[in-house]
């Protein structure tokens, strides 16, 4: 080890320190990148109370979850995965996560929607920080054909990250409200920040990969555009990885709000009964995707792309039946599959961007793969998800019998106020228009599933070609 330290091995073909040391490091990236999805998802399980509090528009709140958050995460990835390539990569992740959680727990004080948007913007610039250098240290402590197995475990953080941010966002915000919801689970991050700081060791680059991958060398960000814009398959892999975003991220920043507007459900009902079965049914998507993959890889070396471009267009048809169903354990039992289909990508997008990028340029090139994955999908996402449910919802108000007296706007607050301001019958028109529209966003919405897995299907054209380490 000593050695090691001295004069830094690259290009070794082995994995980095032992067995057990790589799984503490592989379980800290993941309860980190859980932690990240609590505070990035928490408020979309708190929506509806929010959008009663500040009477805002779908629009408004897709504003806020999604673009507002995405802005900055996308645009400060890229400087500090550059920061990444050259300094320590575990200070840069600790120091991240120490920023996000406590922005996140600034958002449980704030007074008013224009407060609540800057500390989400805040919370975009820490959690940019996360995901580059986490997948170029990946990349470093196991070798190619392992990666795909454990970038499926980081990215199970994803799905962990919304069950955890159900299970205990929705009783929280029930037992007490949205704020102390975002108080209780934005704290112990810094904790968490702090513990990995001094427990998790930087390896070397390249240390990992074969000895027959481009050695490490220092690259710019335009060397790192040039390396990558010859890879036709980071491109496709890039877009459709933004699709299944902009749908994913617009389906669950909705989710909860459409359980409660459609099903009448209280908001601890939808997060402990639907929101957290799902998510522990997307982990066992994301994990066992993953698992068959590097199973699979040795015989199909393009299983990393088909398998989970099947599984997507697999997954619409349950989704339809999850929207559309009045009976809610039918619903629940349609979407728990489409959750595993649609999870499978996960580690599939992870894989594919940092096995086409050389070890120098890892970290640049998954910022540059997550500025337009989460500008298109967490920027525009919930957006067009809110605008399409505001519009749904004004055509199905243009078509009831209070047409020329109910707005959008009117019909914006909790039920209890509707009904004492417009009474009981224009209350349930109101009601019924915003569950509607929401509906039928969601169902529209989820049908480009249907073309992000085409696109991983059709990324086996050039995958093995444009792959620096192969998995096999």
């Amino acid at each position: 080890m000593n050695a090691t330290q001295a004069k830094p091995l690259t290009n070794t073909g082995l994995a980095y320190r032992s067995d057990g040391y790589r799984n503490y490091v592989i379980i800290s990236l993941m309860l980190l990148y859980t932690l990240n999805f609590i505070d990035r998802i928490l408020i979309g399980v708190v929506a509806q109370p929010i959008i009663e509090e500040f009477r805002l528009q779908d629009w408004q709140f897709g504003l806020l979850s999604g673009f507002g958050f995405a802005l900055m995460y996308t645009i400060m990835g890229i400087p500090i995965a550059r920061l990444a390539e050259r300094m320590n990569r575990v200070k840069i992740i600790a120091a991240s996560v120490i920023l996000w959680s406590f922005m996140t727990a600034m958002c449980g004080i704030a007074g008013s929607f224009i407060a609540l948007l800057v500390f989400r913007i805040g919370v975009g610039i820490g959690e940019a920080g996360l995901t580059p250098a986490a997948n170029s240290i990946i990349s470093d402590y196991f070798p190619p054909r392992s990666r795909a197995r454990a970038i499926a475990i980081y990215t199970m953080g994803i799905t962990l990250g919304g069950v955890l941010a159900n299970a205990f966002g929705g009783p929280i915000t029930e037992l007490f409200s949205w704020r102390e919801a975002f108080l209780a689970l934005g704290i112990p991050g810094v904790i968490f920040g702090v513990i990995f700081l001094f427990t998790v060791e930087e390896p070397p680059r390249g240390y990992a990969d074969p000895p027959t991958a481009t050695k490490p060398q220092k690259m710019g960000i335009a060397d790192t555009v040039r390396e990558v814009a010859a890879k036709r398959s980071f491109w496709i892999n890039m877009f459709a990885a933004a699709l299944v975003a902009f749908v994913g991220y617009g389906v669950s920043n909705f989710q909860v709000a459409f359980f409660q507007r459609v099903h009448e459900m209280s908001i601890s009902e939808v997060t402990l009964q639907i929101a957290v079965p799902l998510g522990l049914a997307a982990s066992a998507g994301a994990f066992f995707t993953g698992y068959l993959t590097e199973k699979m890889s040795g015989r199909y070396p393009n299983v990393v792309a088909w398998l989970p471009g099947v599984m997507l267009i697999i997954c619409v048809p349950l989704y339809w039946l999850g929207f559309t169903t009045e009976s809610v354990p039918f619903a629940l039992a349609a979407l728990l599959f489409a959750a595993v289909l649609h999870y499978g990508y996960l580690g599939a997008q992870y894989t594919i961007c940092q096995g086409v990028a050389s070890p120098q340029s890892r970290a640049t090139a998954v910022a540059l793969f997550l500025f337009i994955v989460n500008l298109i999908g967490y920027g525009c996402g919930p957006l067009v998800m809110g605008i399409a449910s505001d519009m749904l919802m004004s055509t199905n108000l243009a078509g009831s019998q209070f047409a020329a007296e109910l707005t959008g706007q009117i019909c914006k607050g909790r039920p209890e106020d509707l009904i004492a301001t417009l009474g009981a019958a224009k209350a349930d028109a109101c009601l019924t228009a915003s569950a509607e529209g929401l509906r039928w966003s969601m169902i529209y919405i989820v049908g480009l599933f249907f073309v992000a897995g085409g696109l991983y299907i059709f990324v086996c054209k050039t995958l093995q070609k444009d792959l620096v380490a192969k998995m096999s």
